[in-house]
């Protein structure tokens, strides 16, 4: 039976974050793995089991017309951080799928944003539930300046 990817991901993450660069790739080749969370150009800068810290560089490409961090940007960076700590987090018995997302946008979003999250799976899940984790958003000045919540539907893996 294979690995499931969340622990791949997680391997991948041990082997190459002490590396000169490995940060780099890792974030790199992350977002070629997952496509879309890859135009916000997120660098991985620490993922364990139920923790990640995620940033997102303010560049013209992720900007709206206001000239501050788009909403959807904002979203974009909070759910791979809340992904990224769930599915390092998740035992190899239980698989996990998000169902909805909220944001609340506290200021605007300018310079360097940093989303970090932290989630535990409940210890027994025997059936499909529904667990939210959080992703703070924070400016370079330590600011929060939003908050995403991805529920995420928890359920035990089927047997290959």
């Amino acid at each position: 039976m294979s690995r499931p990817a969340e622990t791949r991901l997680l391997d991948l993450w041990r082997r190459l974050s002490p590396l000169p660069g490995g940060r780099w790739l890792f974030s790199r080749l992350l977002g070629r793995i997952v496509p879309y969370s890859g135009t916000v150009r997120p660098q991985v800068r620490e993922l364990e089991p139920g923790r990640s810290v995620v940033q997102m560089k303010d560049r013209r490409g992720v900007r709206q017309h206001l000239g501050s961090v788009h909403a959807v940007a904002l979203c974009n960076v909070g759910e791979l951080s809340s992904g990224l700590a769930m599915m390092a987090g998740l035992p190899p018995s239980v698989r996990g799928i998000v169902t909805k997302i909220e944001i609340e946008f506290l200021k605007k979003a300018r310079g360097l944003l940093t989303a970090t999250s932290e989630a535990r799976a409940p210890d027994d899940v025997t059936g499909p539930i529904d667990h939210p984790v959080v992703a703070d958003i924070h400016d370079e000045a330590g600011d929060l300046v939003a908050r995403v919540t991805v529920h995420w539907r928890l359920a035990p893996r089927k047997p290959a």
